[in-house]
């Protein structure tokens, strides 16, 4: 998994609250066995014309050449709502999405997002809309900028606002790590337990 330390990049406001799992990829774009392709059915009930087709939007906002190369999405209350579907953050993540910033999220969206390299930011909402009017003006040029061991979030005009995310999620993104990763990360400890484990129960390893 990548690791995720500091992060500048192009901001895109897609500001509607509940934006669910469905409407991040919908269901009858999860037709493959990988996580593989998934980004070109993000959004695509709104990125494209019509169903199952590929004509854009061109007033959708990841559509519009100002925001090509998007790698933060500002978003508002609840996003990644709905259904458990891991494909979502697959989705975003192929796309290259790295951040997210809303005033809340699906809690099991989030936890998708923490094992799978992308980190999902609470901001208040006035935060979140003050963002947008920055980058709006020149998306390419008013860039956000994250520094997650410092937990903030720097606006293009310089603002800056502070985050909070749990001391264990943080590591996970700091390093690297999944949850089988930092796991590992005590295997010594547990060669040894099962080392003198292996003394006291033989019967438990044939």
């Amino acid at each position: 998994m990548e690791k995720f330390n500091q992060h500048t990049g192009i901001a895109a406001p897609l500001l509607r609250i509940n934006v669910d799992t469905d409407a991040i990829i919908p269901s009858r774009e999860m037709k493959r066995v990988s996580k593989e392709g998934l980004g070109e059915g993000l959004f695509a009930g709104w990125r494209y014309l019509a169903q199952g087709a590929r004509e854009p939007n061109p007033d959708f906002v990841l559509n519009r050449p100002e925001y090509a190369g998007t790698s933060i999405l500002l978003s508002g209350d609840n996003f990644g709502c709905g259904s458990s579907r891991e494909h979502a953050v697959w989705a975003l993540k192929e796309y290259g999405v790295r951040a997210i910033i809303a005033p809340s999220f699906g809690a099991i969206f989030a936890n998708n997002c923490i094992r799978n390299g992308l980190l999902p930011i609470v901001l208040p909402d006035e935060a979140v809309k003050a963002l947008a009017r920055q980058v709006e003006k020149d998306p390419q040029a008013h860039k956000v900028h994250i520094d997650l061991e410092k937990k903030q979030v720097v606006a293009p005009g310089g603002e800056v606002y502070g985050f909070d995310i749990e001391d264990g999620p943080r590591d996970m993104l700091l390093q690297g790590l999944d949850v089988i990763g930092l796991t590992l990360r005590h295997k010594d400890e547990i060669d040894a337990f099962q080392a003198k484990d292996r003394e006291k129960r033989p019967w438990i390893y044939l």
